[in-house]
């Protein structure tokens, strides 16, 4: 595609956005697409109005878009969403790398196939936005999450548009006259997330009579900082467990099993680890069959065939 057709192209989108109350460059403004430079951006994309409209901003941006489709192979028809996202994102020069991953059916369904879909899709741009955000400060703290939890997702290259709304993802994807795929499995209330979207945000809408979701998501946003302070604190001491109080302990664990493991534990598995490490318990089995045991003086993580996944 030539320089010329994409500028013609851009052009086009920023009138037609203008004539729905809406700016392009604003949306890009609200982005944090500039952190990747010029240089090519890696986008998962499901075919849903967020990570479409996603793509189409980095588009906008002036930057090569490459796409990221991982089919789950939970719908009988979900092997022909590829060819479809990819004759939508086509005409814009964008292109696309299919991927597909078998999550058997069970327990924990919805987790399981997102952490399928996180393994491949590594250090792409998702297309969250401030919607999901809120979504996910609620559904962490159902869980039990601490402060790290309700911080939610951070900003940045990973998570470029989170100062987007869903419904301006839509209006984007709308205006470019773009293919959308609504996913029925965003409806299927045995997931949380879905129950949260559904139920629980509309209903905490209506008690306040206000839009809770920038609330929630100024809401991670302070705790993000609170968790960046303790962090930096935390850096500052001796790396040792035994002589923190139990929360900076949990709070130092939290920060190092995400970074090795990419998992986020609630409090009540934080505090069954810190106490593997101060040798109160032998050992503690967390999620995805993921066994925590105490090694001389450090802590390490093993999966159920005993392989060695983490080690502190």
């Amino acid at each position: 595609m030539t320089r010329r057709l994409v500028s013609v192209r851009r052009e086009e989108l920023e009138r037609e956005l203008k004539t729905r109350g809406a700016s392009l460059r604003e949306l890009l403004a609200r982005s944090d697409l500039d952190l990747w430079g010029s240089g090519p951006v890696r986008i998962g994309i499901s075919g849903g109005a967020d990570s479409m409209g996603l793509a189409l901003l980095a588009w906008a941006n002036g930057q090569q878009v490459l796409g990221v489709h991982v089919d789950h192979g939970l719908r009988s028809d979900s092997n022909t969403e590829g060819r479809m996202i990819a004759d939508a994102l086509a005409p814009f020069g964008i292109g696309l790398l299919e991927c597909r991953v078998d999550v058997e059916a069970g327990g924990n369904l919805e987790d399981r196939a997102r952490q399928a879909r996180l393994a491949i899709l590594g250090g792409a741009a998702t297309a969250h936005t401030m919607d999901d955000q809120a979504e996910t400060v609620i559904a962490n703290l159902l869980r039990g999450a601490g402060l790290v939890g309700v911080g939610a997702m951070q900003p940045g290259r990973r998570h470029p548009i989170l100062r987007l709304r869903r419904s301006e993802t839509r209006l984007l994807c709308e205006a470019a006259g773009v293919w959308i795929f609504d996913d029925p499995s965003n409806g299927d209330p045995r997931f949380v997330r879905n129950r949260v979207r559904a139920e629980l945000l509309p209903l905490a809408a209506d008690i306040l009579q206000r839009d809770v979701v920038p609330i929630l998501a100024r809401t991670a946003a302070n705790s993000q900082e609170y968790a960046e302070a303790i962090s930096a604190v935390l850096s500052q001491l001796p790396q040792g467990l035994e002589d923190l109080p139990p929360v900076l302990a949990r709070h130092r664990l939290n920060s190092l099993i995400t970074a090795g493991l990419g998992l986020r534990l609630n409090g009540d598995h934080l505090e069954q680890i810190r106490q593997v490490a101060i040798g109160q318990r032998p050992a503690h089995q967390i999620v995805h069959a993921i066994t925590v045991r105490r090694v001389h003086d450090g802590l390490v993580f093993v999966d159920r065939d005993g392989n060695r996944l983490l080690q502190l």
